[in-house]
């Protein structure tokens, strides 16, 4: 296994690339700050990278967005990230983009050495490796940022009736209003789940799987 380090203690660096040295792998670069990772793999794609969470100059969110950026410009590129908190948002945003080859651990909740390098391997190999509580900061988040808590009674009904696959026309039938009521309440919802005209063809598969999601 190939990997790089984007980690911007000093000592965590050192350590971790004296830990997987020791365990077979192959360091191929291990950096500060992440420009530096993003630069390094450029010129020497690994199979994984390990990367904190908040790096230079702001120590905000850096590494996190790098791992975004990787994830996008290399979709088979393993990414497991570490952190001493969870950033659900953020997190949540990494994962979207699908969890093959992705993991989200926190730094103190890591017990064994070898159950750390075995979750370094699984990512690499493509797997899903994420903490627990990870899990349920999503979960929370989530529930706290519903996208229908916008929405009217009536427009979750509609929306409801959309999920299943129901034209304007049999939604009618079934709340016993005109098409044009409908019609309207469809639109109410496209506006408040910000699906623009842009998206016209896609507007109502989106609008129903944002309903299923929710639910």
């Amino acid at each position: 296994m190939r990997l790089m380090i984007a980690e911007d203690s000093m000592l965590l660096r050192e350590g971790l690339t004296g830990i997987f040295t020791r365990f077979g792998c192959e360091v191929v670069a291990a950096v500060g700050s992440a420009d530096e990772l993003l630069h390094a793999i450029a010129r020497d794609l690994p199979d994984v990278v390990v990367v904190d969470v908040r790096m230079p100059p702001t120590f905000h969110d850096e590494g996190l967005r790098a791992a975004m950026k990787l994830r996008g410009e290399y979709p088979r590129l393993g990414i497991l990230v570490l952190s001493q908190f969870v950033e659900a948002a953020a997190a949540g945003e990494l994962l979207e983009a699908g969890t093959r080859g992705i993991g989200y651990l926190l730094k103190d909740r890591i017990g064994a050495i070898s159950q750390f390098v075995e979750a370094v391997r699984e990512v690499a190999a493509g797997g899903t490796v994420i903490d627990p509580d990870v899990v349920h900061q999503l979960l929370v988040h989530h529930r706290a940022h519903d996208p229908l808590d916008a929405l009217s009674p009536r427009e979750r009904e509609v929306l409801a009736l959309v999920a299943q696959g129901r034209s304007n026309s049999a939604i009618a039938q079934r709340l016993y209003v005109s098409e044009a009521a409908v019609a309207k309440h469809v639109t109410g919802v496209y506006t408040k789940l910000s699906l623009g005209p842009d998206a016209d063809d896609h507007r109502r598969v989106l609008a129903a799987l944002t309903f299923l999601r929710s639910r």
